[in-house]
C-alpha cells in the first residue's frame, strides 16, 4: 500500500476520492420500493382469495351450526315467517283499541288452529292413503314399462325405469307425512316441538317491533340503513310468503277440481300435495306434477294422464302468471333462473330450509341493495346541487366610508 502511494504521488495523480455513501432522492426511493413488490393485480388476486377463503369458512360454520341446532332453529325460523306474515293484523287489532298481547294471543289461536288443520289434513289424509297411492303408481310403472318395451328399449332398461317409478312416489309420501317429524327429531317429542315453536310465535308477535328496534341498534350501522336492511327482510318475506300462499291455493285448487272433472281418484290428496309443494320453487311444481300425472295414468289411462299434465301444467305456468303479479307483486322481482339455481344450491346447502328460504332472502339481498344505491344516489345529487349554489352566492359589498 505504501508503494502505490508513492507510485501516485510520484506520478502526481490524485487518489481517486470514493463517495461517502449512497445518495438517492424521494423518486429512486419510490421506484425501489416497487422493485421487489408484487404487481398490484397479483395482490388483489391474493386478498381475494383469502376473502373467499373466510367466506367458505364462515359458511360451513353456518351449515355445521344450522345442521347441529336444526332441532331449534326448525322451530323458530317456521314461527318467525308466520309472524312476519301476521304481525300486521296484530297491528290492525291494536289500533282498533285492542292490547297488543290479547291481540297477539287471538292471532296465535288462530295460526294454531289452522296449523293443526294442515298437519291433520297432510299427514292423516295422505297417511291413510298410501296403499291406494302406492297401487296407483305401481299401475302406472306397469303401463311404462310397456310403453318403453313397446318403443325398443332393452327389458333391463324398461325394469329399471318401472323401478324408479315406484319409488318415486313412496318417497313423496314419505317426505310429506314424516318431514315435520324429521325436522324436530332432536327435541323430545313433537308436541314439544309444536310448543317451542308456538312460544316463539307468540312473543314474536306481541314484542316485534321492539326485538326490530334491539335489532336496529345493534348492527353498527346507521339508524337508516339499519332500518332499510331489516325492513327489506320483512318486506320481502311477508311479500313473499302471502303470495305464495295465495298461489298456491290457487294450484291446489285449479289441480284438485282438474282430477275431480276427469274422475281421477284422490282427487283432495293431489290438490293438497299440489298446495304444500307450491312453497318449494320450481321443484315443488315439478313433484306435484309428476305425482298427480302418475296417479291419473295408473287409475285411468293415458289419455286422462295427458289432460291432467296439461292441466298441471297450466295451473303452474299460464294461469300461475296471470295471478302472481296480483298475489305477490314485486315481493320476488328475480329472474327465475336465479331463483332455480339459489333454491336448488341453498336446498343443498341447508336443506328443507333452504329451499323455502332461498328465493325470498336473495330477493331482499337485491331490494335491500337496491334502495341503498338509490339513497347514495339522491345523496350525490343534493351534494352536487348544493356546491353550486355555494359557489354562487355573492360576497357582500362594501360601502364606502
Amino acid at each position: 500500500m505504501e508503494l502505490l502511494r508513492h507510485l501516485r504521488k510520484k506520478s502526481g495523480a490524485d487518489p481517486p476520492t470514493e463517495p461517502a455513501g449512497l445518495e438517492m432522492n424521494t423518486t429512486d426511493v419510490r421506484e425501489l420500493a416497487t422493485v421487489f413488490a408484487p404487481p398490484r393485480w397479483l395482490r388483489d388476486l391474493g386478498r381475494t382469495a383469502w376473502s373467499l377463503v373466510g367466506l367458505f369458512v364462515i359458511l360451513g360454520g353456518l351449515i355445521w351450526l344450522a345442521a347441529t341446532t336444526y332441532a331449534i332453529i326448525g322451530p323458530v325460523v317456521a314461527a318467525t315467517i308466520a309472524a312476519t306474515v301476521a304481525v300486521p293484523v296484530v297491528a290492525w287489532l291494536q289500533r282498533h283499541r285492542f292490547p297488543r298481547v290479547a291481540g297477539a294471543a287471538v292471532v296465535l289461536l288462530g295460526l294454531a288452529a289452522l296449523g293443526a288443520l294442515v298437519l291433520v289434513i297432510v299427514i292423516g289424509g295422505i297417511s291413510s292413503q298410501s296403499p291406494e297411492i302406492r297401487q296407483h303408481a305401481q299401475e302406472a310403472a306397469n303401463k311404462a314399462e310397456g310403453w318403453l318395451e313397446s318403443a325398443g328399449v332393452s327389458d333391463s332398461g324398461a325394469s329399471g325405469a318401472k323401478s324408479n317409478v315406484e319409488q318415486a312416489v313412496p318417497q313423496i309420501i314419505s317426505t310429506l307425512t314424516t318431514g315435520v317429524v324429521d325436522g324436530i327429531k332432536g327435541i323430545t317429542s313433537l308436541a314439544f316441538g309444536l310448543s317451542f315453536a308456538l312460544l316463539s310465535l307468540f312473543f314474536l308477535l306481541k314484542d316485534g317491533p321492539s326485538m326490530r328496534a334491539w335489532v336496529d341498534e345493534h348492527l353498527g350501522l346507521p339508524p337508516p340503513v339499519a332500518r332499510t336492511i331489516t325492513g327489506g327482510i320483512i318486506r320481502s318475506l311477508r311479500g313473499y310468503f302471502r303470495g305464495v300462499t295465495l298461489v298456491a291455493a290457487f294450484n291446489g285448487i285449479v289441480v284438485g277440481l282438474g282430477a275431480l272433472a276427469l274422475g281421477v281418484p284422490l282427487a283432495g290428496t293431489i290438490g293438497v300435495v299440489t298446495f304444500v309443494t307450491a312453497y318449494i320453487p320450481f321443484v315443488g311444481a315439478f313433484v306435484s306434477g309428476a305425482f298427480a300425472v302418475l296417479i291419473a295414468l295408473g287409475a285411468n289411462g293415458t289419455t286422462t294422464a295427458l289432460i291432467m299434465l296439461v292441466i298441471a301444467l297450466a295451473a303452474n305456468g299460464l294461469l300461475q302468471n296471470v295471478v302472481q303479479p296480483f298475489a305477490m307483486g314485486s315481493a320476488l322481482d328475480l329472474n327465475p333462473l336465479v331463483v332455480l339455481v339459489v333454491t336448488i344450491g341453498a336446498g343443498c346447502l341447508f336443506g328443507m330450509l333452504g329451499l323455502v328460504l332461498a328465493a325470498p332472502l336473495t330477493s331482499a339481498a337485491v331490494h335491500i341493495l337496491r334502495d341503498l344505491a338509490s339513497a347514495r344516489a339522491t345523496a350525490a345529487l343534493e351534494e352536487r346541487a348544493r356546491e353550486p349554489a355555494v359557489e354562487a352566492s355573492p360576497t357582500a359589498p362594501t360601502v364606502p366610508a
